[in-house]
This record gives C-alpha cells, structure tokens and sequence, in this order.
C-alpha cells in the first residue's frame, strides 16, 4: 500500500505543477481552434533566457564542486547521455512508420535530463535521509548537454546522406533521360559508339574507363566518393554554433568562469518559472497541432517511453556501481546518476531541439515524455532506484 500511494501521490503531484498545466492548456486552446498566438520573437527571447538560466545554474554547480571526485561519474554522464540517444536511434528509429528524424529528437529528449525529476528525486532522498555529494545534482549538465548535441549531430548526418542520396538519384534519372536510345536499348548520341559503349577520349576501345572521367563503364556519371564523405566537425560546428545551444553554452561558461550569483538570484531565478510556463504553452499548441501525424505511430512511441526510462536508469545505476566501486560514489550519487537518465527533458530539451532539428515532429518527442516517460520516471523510476541503492550498498 505505501508504494501505491507514493505512486499516485507523485502522479497527482506531477499532473498539478504549473509545467505541465500550461502544456495541457496549450493543447486544449489549439485543440478548440482558438486563434491565440504567440509571436515568434517572444517565443525566441523566451527560449534565449530559459537555456542562459539553465547554463548559468550548472556553471555555478560545477565551480563549486571537488572536481577529482567528480571526474569519473560526470564521465559516466556524459557516456550515458551519447548512449541513449544510439539507443533510441537504432531501436525506435527501426519501428514501422517511425520517422527517423522524429526517433533522434525523441531520443535527444530521453537522453536529456529534466530539473523536475532531479528536484524530486532529492527532496524523496532527503525524506530518506539518504546522503549524496552537494556536487551530485551538478552531472545534470554533464548528460543533458551531450545528449542534445549528439541527437542534433545524427541528426544532422542522417539528413545530409538522406539528401545526398536523393540528389544522386535525381542527378542519374536527369542524366538518363537526356540520352537517346538505339532500339537495342544502348545511348546512341555523340560520344557512343553504335554498340552503346563510350567512345570519348579517356575509354578504352572495349568502352572501359581509362581513368580520370566522370562517366563509368556502364553510362552513368561517375561518384565522387572523396566529395560525397559525411564531415563530422563541420556538422558539430554548426550544432554548437545553432542559438539554442549557444545559450547554453554561453550560460555554462559564464557560470564557471565568472561569479553570476547575484544577477542569478535577482533576475534569472524569479523569472524562470513564468517564462516555462510560457513557453510550455506554445509547445502544447504546436504538438495539437501536429497530433494527427503522432496518431499514426503512437503506439510505438508510447511503448518506447514506457521502457526507455527504466532501461536508461538501470544502464546508469550499473555505472554509478562502477564509480562507487573505484572512487567511493555515494549510493544517493549513483541514484541521482539514475534518476537523471530515467528522466527526459522539460525545459532545455524542447526549445533546443526544436531549433536544432526543426523537421521532427514536437509532437513525437513532447507527447512520449509528457504523456508516458515522466510519469513513468517519476512514479516508478525514483522509488525503484533508491530502494536498489538501499538493498545492493545501504544508505
């Protein structure tokens, strides 16, 4: 019965925060055909001071940590984060009518961290008197910040080939239909010969290429495999050069390098909750608004959300176990490592994603978390987490 009731008292507690009210709320004004918007520029200044807010706040964590005893688990982090986004993209991405774009994002999502989660996971461990490293909550960045480049990054290679492949293929249907054909079905135009081999200077007399053409020996134009290679840094580049995640960048560096305290609590602090709030309302309109696509894959998505937060936590239970088992990690340490990959992001997530891979659909990734991986983190997750903590290492 006590874990019944934890488990609606956290359910209930999460469909009450004002987080998921606005979203809700957004989804109901869209859904009603209401002609409420919200313009564009806000909506772009909104998510500029959320992601510098979000930066500044895991800056100043990781300033103010012991960094030797935080190297091996912000490691672990960052390895989590990188491998949950493969995970999504070679399991749900496989999926029947799972687009492989809306896969990445979601799993970009999952492998980010969400605040809300970790703050009730620490205030349940205090409630515990489970005992953790006041720098434990600082690895939220460590996994949150690679997960997102890395889905923004495969995201980036899968579109480039998806066009480079396209591009191919037009470039060959365009190459073909300009040849006209003998009726023995071979190109029979200047610089052909009458039995359909190339006659131009560089073939051998057996039509072969000789080197250095751009046509190959059956007709067709020639790949440049040297030019058609996937370059990984330019793609990095400019995933770290894209607005949302400079903000976060930004913030992360201001908040190690410099003292923001005071313009952190006056300014960036109290107005954090009002401008979520906000731009959970624009995120709510536009997932109604793209909810039919989501209708024809649900079922996948809600199946992935259900499972992935679970198998994600117990993947960064067992490294948390490794940490505790080399440098000491504290049991609460390795469930917070837990608990912040169950977890999927609520605020830098959805805004960097959105600008970081603009075609997926919010739909897929906000309605799987939101709907299923939340509660699913909250409800079960943590409780689950702590009480492994407590049976394998004792508090």
């Amino acid at each position: 019965m006590d874990f019944l009731s934890d488990f609606l008292t956290l359910f209930l507690g999460k469909l009450q925060s004002p987080t998921l009210g606005f979203l809700i709320g957004g989804m109901v004004v869209a859904a009603v055909n209401s002609r409420l918007q919200v313009p564009d520029p806000i909506y772009k200044f909104i998510v500029f001071m959320l992601l510098i807010k979000v930066g500044l706040s895991g800056g100043i964590a990781i300033r103010n940590a012991n960094l030797v005893e935080m190297l091996l688990p912000a490691v672990f982090a960052m390895i989590v984060g990188i491998l949950i986004v493969f995970i999504g993209r070679y399991t749900l991405a496989k999926l029947p009518k799972v687009k492989t774009l809306d896969a990445i994002a979601t799993a970009g999502l999952f492998g980010a961290v969400s605040g809300s989660t970790l703050a009730a996971a620490l205030t349940l461990m205090e409630t515990e008197s489970i005992t953790y490293e006041p720098w434990a909550a600082a690895l939220y960045p460590f996994m949150d910040i690679p997960a997102l480049v890395t889905a923004i990054v495969l995201a980036s290679i899968y579109s480039t080939k998806k066009r480079r492949i396209e591009d191919e293929s037009l470039s060959k249907q365009k190459y073909l239909s300009g040849q006209s054909i003998t009726p023995g079905g071979y190109p029979s135009q200047q610089g052909f010969t009458t039995a359909g081999y190339p006659s131009q200077q560089g073939f051998t007399t057996g039509g072969y290429p000789s080197g250095g053409q751009d046509i190959t020996a059956s007709g067709y134009p020639k790949r440049d495999t040297a030019s058609k290679r996937v370059k990984i840094w330019p793609i990095v580049q400019e995933s770290l050069q894209g607005s949302a995640l400079s903000a976060l960048l930004l913030g992360l560096a201001l908040g190690i390098l410099t003292r923001p305290e005071s313009v952190y609590e006056s300014f960036f602090n109290p107005l954090f909750r009002g401008l979520l709030s906000i731009l959970m309302l624009v995120m709510g309109m536009e997932a109604t608004a793209r909810l039919g696509e989501l209708r024809k894959v649900g079922q996948w998505y809600a199946l992935y959300a259900a499972v992935a937060p679970l198998l994600h936590g117990f993947i960064a239970f067992g490294f948390g176990m490794i940490a505790h088992e080399i440098t000491g990690f504290s049991p609460g340490g390795v469930v917070i490592l837990a608990v912040i990959a169950a977890s999927s992001s609520d605020i830098s997530g959805p805004p960097t994603l959105r600008a970081g891979i603009p075609s997926a659909n919010p739909s897929a990734y906000i309605g799987s978390s939101t709907a299923v991986g939340t509660p699913v983190a909250l409800a079960v997750g943590i409780p689950l987490f702590i009480g492994l903590a407590q049976t394998l290492m004792g508090s």
